[in-house]
């Protein structure tokens, strides 16, 4: 891994733990453990440096998203499966989605570095394809308008764990596959 990636790595690690506001290049360098400026020298800017933890989290999406393993003939419990540990991969990377989760808000505004985190972004046209075939291969009725819907429950369910770790997880738990069977059960078939 390169500089780039160290500088981008400690970046989201900096808004995972302490939201956008805590990004700054001085933080940076010292979570990096770098000299100071380092960073400046990748992102001169805030801005520049915001989208450097949008292209990270992307990047890593896209790693999973091609770690992906479709059956060739799926069912059901197979699509869950498969939806089920896709949501395993992304929460395992707890510190990027804690920052996309802070981005999101912060970013409301500035559409440019938003779409990579939010359905505008090209990674997301793999996932929604990936849904799509699954939920072709179980025969539902319309797998093109349905697959949004499918990646939508995943990623709430991200959101949900993710938002939820450190504060009511205990509490109030969610069962991601109940809720993917009941979802996935529950589809028009042809």
């Amino acid at each position: 891994m390169g500089r780039r990636e160290d500088l981008a790595d400690a970046a989201v690690r900096l808004v995972a733990r302490g939201g956008a506001r805590s990004l700054t290049h001085r933080g940076v360098d010292t979570e990096a453990g770098v000299p100071p400026g380092s960073t400046t020298y990748y992102a001169s800017t805030r801005r520049a440096l915001l989208a450097l933890v949008a292209a990270r989290i992307t990047e890593q999406l896209a790693a999973d998203v091609a770690g992906l393993r479709l059956p060739e003939d799926p069912d059901d419990a197979a699509v869950v499966a498969v939806a089920t540990g896709f949501l395993d991969a992304l929460a395992a990377r707890s510190d990027a989605q804690a920052a996309r989760l802070a981005l999101l808000v912060e970013l409301r505004d500035d559409t440019e570095l938003r779409a990579p985190l939010t359905g505008a972004d090209p990674v997301r046209d793999e996932l929604v394809r990936a849904a799509r075939s699954l939920l072709d291969g179980i025969g539902v009725v319309d797998p093109d308008a349905t697959a949004p819907d499918l990646v939508g429950v995943v990623d709430a369910l991200l959101l949900y764990r993710v938002g939820t770790v450190a504060t009511v997880a205990t509490v109030a738990t969610v069962d991601s596959t109940a809720v993917l069977t009941a979802y996935v059960v529950g589809l028009e078939r042809r």
